[in-house]
């Protein structure tokens, strides 16, 4: 009987330290990859451990990138990786077009895209910052992927993104109205008003791309969501591995009722012993 409180007792003190959903998870950071040149053919991209390259297959491989692709976010574990691009079909062994090496941390977010011209192509690492926004607003930034805007300025809903910002390059993260339903780019001199969807609380970045009949379109991609809003790819919200450890309920109500249960029968074998004793005697 000792023994089985002693580990009634026990059992319920570790529900009660161990927080619920913690793991490795928490330590996994985010990657996702996006072919943003606009005359560079389609593309297979690889993706390898560095501190681990293991059997020589790759940890994801992504075939045909197009441009204008942007993929989903990838849980990867915190660490170095190697980022290959080689044309669409290429045997995997053949050496890269293009590599270069990306440093992911702990609840880090990074994009690692093609950028430029293909007689300049370049890999380059954007940081994603997945803060979400205040209520009632939305977090943006405008990354810039169309040749035929050698330089822009964006602004939505009054809030200016980008001024003179150059073909291959990102802007900063800016606050704006959570209901703007558009965003002004001009180039040039020449503004376009092109449609958006926010919803507020949440993060996007925008891709300013150029169309295949001419002129230029917006990709919202959606980088952490607020609430209600559930976001296509990796990105967690709520109880993810940035959010701070708690207890569920459920384990907490389990663990007092396995102590509340011990200290009774406790109490009940108090009760039985000076009996014994006196039977004994």
């Amino acid at each position: 009987m000792t023994r089985v409180l002693s580990v009634a007792a026990l059992s319920a003190g570790f529900l009660l330290v161990a927080p619920a959903g913690a793991g490795a998870a928490e330590e996994d950071g985010l990657l996702r990859l996006a072919h943003l040149s606009p005359d560079t053919p389609a593309v297979d991209v690889y993706v390898d451990s560095v501190a681990d390259p293991g059997d020589g297959t790759a940890l994801l491989t992504v075939p045909g990138v197009g441009y204008g692709t942007i993929s989903d976010y990838q849980s990867v574990p915190a660490g170095v990786y190697a980022v290959s691009m080689r044309q669409a079909g290429a045997d995997p062994t053949a050496p890269p077009v293009l590599s270069t090496t990306v440093e992911i941390g702990s609840g880090d977010a990074r994009t690692v895209a093609g950028v430029g011209r293909f007689a300049d192509l370049g890999l380059e690492v954007l940081e994603d910052d997945l803060t979400l926004a205040p209520p009632g607003q939305a977090r943006v930034r405008i990354i810039s992927a169309a040749a035929t805007a050698p330089t822009l300025d964006a602004a939505v809903g009054g809030t200016d993104l980008a001024t003179g910002l150059a073909f291959a390059e990102a802007g900063d993260y800016a606050t704006v109205p959570g209901d703007a339903g558009s965003v002004r780019l001009t180039v040039d001199g020449e503004p376009t008003e092109l449609p958006l969807d926010l919803a507020p609380g949440s993060v996007y970045s925008l891709f300013v791309l150029d169309r295949p009949e001419g002129g230029l379109t917006v990709r919202t991609v959606l980088d952490a969501a607020g609430s209600g809003v559930v976001p296509t790819g990796g990105v967690e919200t709520g109880a993810g591995g940035t959010a701070a450890d708690e207890v569920d309920p459920a384990v907490v109500s389990g663990a007092a009722g396995l102590t509340i249960l011990t200290g009774l029968l406790l109490a009940r074998r108090s009760r039985r012993d000076p009996a014994r004793h006196a039977a004994g005697s």
